[in-house]
Protein backbone atom coordinates (compact mmCIF):
# COMPACT_ATOMS: atom_id res chain seq x y z
CA UNK A 1 0.00 0.00 0.00
CA UNK A 2 1.18 3.55 -0.67
CA UNK A 3 -0.08 7.08 -0.11
CA UNK A 4 -1.27 8.63 -3.69
CA UNK A 5 -2.00 11.47 -5.36
CA UNK A 6 -5.67 10.06 -6.83
CA UNK A 7 -7.76 12.82 -6.21
CA UNK A 8 -10.41 10.89 -4.77
CA UNK A 9 -8.55 8.51 -2.10
CA UNK A 10 -5.98 8.31 0.22
CA UNK A 11 -4.00 5.31 -0.34
CA UNK A 12 -3.65 2.24 -2.99
CA UNK A 13 -3.67 -0.89 -2.15
CA UNK A 14 -2.02 -4.01 -5.00
CA UNK A 15 -2.57 -7.47 -4.05
CA UNK A 16 -3.06 -7.90 -7.95
CA UNK A 17 -0.43 -6.56 -10.29
CA UNK A 18 -0.99 -6.91 -14.64
CA UNK A 19 -3.88 -6.95 -16.78
CA UNK A 20 -5.19 -7.20 -20.67
CA UNK A 21 -6.34 -4.96 -22.75
CA UNK A 22 -9.99 -4.62 -22.88
CA UNK A 23 -11.65 -1.83 -24.49
CA UNK A 24 -10.49 1.73 -25.74
CA UNK A 25 -10.18 3.42 -22.18
CA UNK A 26 -7.06 0.45 -21.64
CA UNK A 27 -5.32 1.88 -24.86
CA UNK A 28 -2.75 4.45 -23.33
CA UNK A 29 -3.21 2.83 -19.46
CA UNK A 30 -0.97 4.47 -16.90
CA UNK A 31 -0.54 1.34 -15.41
CA UNK A 32 1.49 -0.55 -18.44
CA UNK A 33 3.75 2.39 -18.22
CA UNK A 34 4.34 2.48 -14.49
CA UNK A 35 4.21 -1.66 -14.46
CA UNK A 36 6.78 -1.33 -17.19
CA UNK A 37 8.71 1.25 -15.37
CA UNK A 38 8.47 -1.10 -12.10
CA UNK A 39 9.92 -3.93 -13.99
CA UNK A 40 13.09 -1.84 -15.58
CA UNK A 41 13.71 -1.13 -11.67
CA UNK A 42 14.19 -5.07 -11.07
CA UNK A 43 10.39 -4.57 -9.17
CA UNK A 44 9.78 -8.74 -8.86
CA UNK A 45 6.32 -8.58 -9.00
CA UNK A 46 6.12 -6.40 -12.26
CA UNK A 47 8.35 -8.94 -14.03
CA UNK A 48 6.81 -10.55 -17.10
CA UNK A 49 3.82 -8.06 -16.70
CA UNK A 50 4.29 -5.94 -20.08
CA UNK A 51 6.15 -6.17 -23.14
CA UNK A 52 7.26 -3.55 -25.84
CA UNK A 53 4.90 -2.86 -28.67
CA UNK A 54 6.41 -0.43 -31.07
CA UNK A 55 7.11 2.72 -28.75
CA UNK A 56 5.07 1.77 -25.78
CA UNK A 57 4.66 -0.93 -23.28
CA UNK A 58 1.05 -3.19 -22.63
CA UNK A 59 0.26 -6.22 -21.13
CA UNK A 60 1.23 -9.45 -22.09
CA UNK A 61 -2.01 -10.78 -20.02
CA UNK A 62 0.22 -12.17 -17.55
CA UNK A 63 -0.90 -11.77 -13.74
CA UNK A 64 0.54 -11.55 -10.46
CA UNK A 65 -1.05 -12.10 -6.99
CA UNK A 66 0.76 -11.18 -4.21
CA UNK A 67 0.51 -13.00 -1.14
CA UNK A 68 2.36 -11.04 0.76
CA UNK A 69 0.15 -7.48 0.08
CA UNK A 70 -2.88 -9.21 1.23
CA UNK A 71 -1.92 -8.31 5.04
CA UNK A 72 -0.94 -4.31 4.72
CA UNK A 73 -4.08 -2.95 5.21
CA UNK A 74 -4.24 -4.60 8.87
CA UNK A 75 -1.16 -2.55 9.58
CA UNK A 76 -2.70 0.44 8.85
CA UNK A 77 -3.91 2.11 11.69
CA UNK A 78 -5.03 5.51 10.93
CA UNK A 79 -8.86 5.28 8.68
CA UNK A 80 -7.94 5.43 4.70
CA UNK A 81 -9.82 5.42 1.84
CA UNK A 82 -8.06 2.91 0.03
CA UNK A 83 -7.84 2.92 -3.91
CA UNK A 84 -8.33 -1.57 -4.28
CA UNK A 85 -5.51 -2.69 -7.52
CA UNK A 86 -5.00 0.76 -9.07
CA UNK A 87 -2.53 -1.74 -10.99
CA UNK A 88 -4.61 -4.60 -12.26
CA UNK A 89 -8.62 -5.24 -12.44
CA UNK A 90 -9.44 -7.83 -9.53
CA UNK A 91 -12.42 -8.98 -11.20
CA UNK A 92 -10.77 -9.82 -14.22
CA UNK A 93 -10.64 -13.42 -15.56
CA UNK A 94 -6.62 -14.84 -14.46
CA UNK A 95 -7.65 -13.62 -10.54
CA UNK A 96 -8.90 -16.87 -9.22
CA UNK A 97 -12.68 -16.40 -6.97
CA UNK A 98 -10.24 -17.77 -4.42
CA UNK A 99 -8.55 -15.29 -3.87
CA UNK A 100 -11.05 -12.11 -4.30
CA UNK A 101 -12.49 -14.10 -1.07
CA UNK A 102 -9.01 -13.21 0.47
CA UNK A 103 -9.21 -10.17 -0.37
CA UNK A 104 -12.77 -9.76 1.08
CA UNK A 105 -11.46 -11.39 4.45
CA UNK A 106 -8.51 -8.71 4.65
CA UNK A 107 -11.19 -6.33 4.10
CA UNK A 108 -13.90 -7.28 6.34
CA UNK A 109 -11.03 -7.74 9.43
CA UNK A 110 -10.05 -3.93 8.41
CA UNK A 111 -13.67 -1.94 9.21
CA UNK A 112 -12.08 1.67 9.76
CA UNK A 113 -10.80 1.58 6.37
CA UNK A 114 -12.80 1.96 3.09
CA UNK A 115 -12.22 0.22 0.01
CA UNK A 116 -12.87 1.88 -3.41
CA UNK A 117 -12.77 -1.28 -6.16
CA UNK A 118 -12.99 -0.44 -9.30
CA UNK A 119 -13.44 -2.93 -12.83
CA UNK A 120 -13.87 -2.46 -16.51
CA UNK A 121 -15.57 -6.47 -15.76
CA UNK A 122 -18.64 -5.67 -14.02
CA UNK A 123 -20.72 -8.65 -15.49
CA UNK A 124 -17.65 -10.85 -13.17
CA UNK A 125 -18.01 -8.52 -10.45
CA UNK A 126 -21.81 -8.94 -10.02
CA UNK A 127 -21.38 -13.13 -10.40
CA UNK A 128 -18.52 -13.52 -8.35
CA UNK A 129 -19.82 -10.82 -5.14
CA UNK A 130 -22.89 -13.04 -5.00
CA UNK A 131 -21.07 -15.31 -2.77
CA UNK A 132 -19.34 -12.92 -1.06
CA UNK A 133 -20.56 -10.78 1.99
CA UNK A 134 -21.92 -6.87 1.58
CA UNK A 135 -19.36 -4.77 3.52
CA UNK A 136 -20.42 -1.24 4.80
CA UNK A 137 -16.59 -0.52 3.97
CA UNK A 138 -16.52 -1.57 0.72
CA UNK A 139 -17.84 0.39 -2.63
CA UNK A 140 -17.56 -1.04 -6.11
CA UNK A 141 -17.71 0.17 -9.28
CA UNK A 142 -17.12 0.54 -12.88
CA UNK A 143 -14.86 2.21 -15.80
CA UNK A 144 -17.08 3.96 -18.52
CA UNK A 145 -15.17 5.53 -21.22
CA UNK A 146 -17.85 6.55 -23.88
CA UNK A 147 -21.22 5.01 -25.07
CA UNK A 148 -19.94 1.68 -26.52
CA UNK A 149 -19.36 0.59 -23.10
CA UNK A 150 -22.62 1.76 -21.45
CA UNK A 151 -24.01 -1.69 -20.39
CA UNK A 152 -21.04 -1.59 -17.44
CA UNK A 153 -23.85 0.89 -15.52
CA UNK A 154 -26.51 -2.67 -16.00
CA UNK A 155 -24.48 -4.84 -14.44
CA UNK A 156 -23.22 -2.50 -11.90
CA UNK A 157 -26.65 -1.57 -10.43
CA UNK A 158 -26.98 -5.57 -10.34
CA UNK A 159 -24.23 -5.64 -7.83
CA UNK A 160 -24.66 -5.54 -4.25
CA UNK A 161 -22.61 -3.12 -2.44
CA UNK A 162 -23.21 -0.37 0.12
CA UNK A 163 -21.91 2.33 -2.30
CA UNK A 164 -21.84 1.65 -6.04
CA UNK A 165 -19.72 4.12 -8.54
CA UNK A 166 -18.49 5.03 -11.86
CA UNK A 167 -15.59 6.45 -13.27
CA UNK A 168 -16.01 7.85 -16.58
CA UNK A 169 -12.22 8.23 -17.01
CA UNK A 170 -10.65 8.92 -19.52
CA UNK A 171 -13.52 10.39 -21.00
CA UNK A 172 -13.21 9.95 -24.55
CA UNK A 173 -16.61 10.25 -25.77
CA UNK A 174 -20.03 11.56 -25.17
CA UNK A 175 -21.74 9.25 -22.29
CA UNK A 176 -24.97 11.39 -22.83
CA UNK A 177 -27.38 8.36 -22.61
CA UNK A 178 -25.72 7.26 -19.05
CA UNK A 179 -28.70 6.09 -16.96
CA UNK A 180 -27.40 6.70 -13.09
CA UNK A 181 -30.34 5.51 -10.95
CA UNK A 182 -28.86 3.63 -8.49
CA UNK A 183 -25.40 4.44 -8.71
CA UNK A 184 -24.08 6.89 -5.76
CA UNK A 185 -20.84 8.65 -6.79
CA UNK A 186 -19.57 9.48 -10.16
CA UNK A 187 -16.15 10.76 -10.77
CA UNK A 188 -14.71 12.19 -14.48
CA UNK A 189 -12.25 13.15 -15.93
CA UNK A 190 -9.94 13.35 -18.82
CA UNK A 191 -6.98 11.00 -19.84
CA UNK A 192 -3.39 12.12 -18.97
CA UNK A 193 0.19 11.38 -20.34
CA UNK A 194 1.86 12.00 -23.56
CA UNK A 195 -0.82 10.75 -25.98
CA UNK A 196 -3.65 12.03 -24.08
CA UNK A 197 -7.04 12.16 -26.26
CA UNK A 198 -9.30 14.80 -25.62
CA UNK A 199 -12.48 15.42 -23.53
CA UNK A 200 -14.69 17.77 -24.40
CA UNK A 201 -16.35 20.02 -21.65
CA UNK A 202 -20.06 18.97 -23.40
CA UNK A 203 -19.62 15.93 -22.34
CA UNK A 204 -18.54 16.43 -18.84
CA UNK A 205 -21.94 18.68 -18.51
CA UNK A 206 -23.93 15.60 -20.34
CA UNK A 207 -22.79 13.80 -17.29
CA UNK A 208 -22.71 16.54 -14.67
CA UNK A 209 -26.97 16.64 -15.14
CA UNK A 210 -27.38 13.03 -15.01
CA UNK A 211 -25.91 13.10 -11.79
CA UNK A 212 -28.49 15.67 -10.67
CA UNK A 213 -31.49 14.28 -12.03
CA UNK A 214 -30.16 10.72 -10.42
CA UNK A 215 -28.84 12.63 -7.05
CA UNK A 216 -25.32 11.20 -7.58
CA UNK A 217 -22.72 12.77 -6.16
CA UNK A 218 -20.47 14.00 -8.92
CA UNK A 219 -16.85 14.43 -8.20
CA UNK A 220 -14.35 16.27 -11.15
CA UNK A 221 -11.36 14.82 -11.32
CA UNK A 222 -9.27 16.79 -13.90
CA UNK A 223 -9.28 18.01 -17.48
CA UNK A 224 -5.99 15.75 -17.92
CA UNK A 225 -3.82 16.84 -21.16
CA UNK A 226 -0.36 16.17 -22.02
CA UNK A 227 0.40 18.59 -18.80
CA UNK A 228 -2.89 17.61 -16.19
CA UNK A 229 -1.33 19.84 -13.54
CA UNK A 230 -1.44 22.96 -15.84
CA UNK A 231 -5.11 21.70 -17.07
CA UNK A 232 -6.00 21.76 -13.76
CA UNK A 233 -9.07 20.54 -12.07
CA UNK A 234 -11.83 23.32 -12.45
CA UNK A 235 -15.04 23.57 -13.85
CA UNK A 236 -17.07 26.03 -14.40
CA UNK A 237 -15.07 28.07 -11.69
CA UNK A 238 -15.48 25.85 -9.45
CA UNK A 239 -13.46 22.33 -7.72
CA UNK A 240 -16.61 19.49 -7.47
CA UNK A 241 -15.42 17.24 -4.90
CA UNK A 242 -18.80 15.50 -3.49
CA UNK A 243 -18.43 12.03 -2.14
CA UNK A 244 -20.80 9.46 -1.76
CA UNK A 245 -23.55 10.21 1.20
CA UNK A 246 -21.90 6.80 3.15
CA UNK A 247 -18.68 9.00 3.19
CA UNK A 248 -20.15 12.64 3.85
CA UNK A 249 -18.22 14.73 6.11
Amino acid sequence: MADTSIEWTDATWNPVAGCTVLSAGCTNCYAMRMAARLEAMGTQKYQGLTRKSGERYVWTGRVSLDEGALAIPVRWRKPRLIFVNSMSDLFQDAVPEEFIARVWETMEATPHHTYQILTKRPDRMAEVTQGLPILSNVWLGTSVENSEVLHRLEHLRETSAAVRFVSFEPLIGSVAGADLRDIHWAIVGGESGPRARPMLEEWVGEIYDRCEEASTAFFFKQWGGRNKKAAGRLLRGRTYDEMPAAHAS
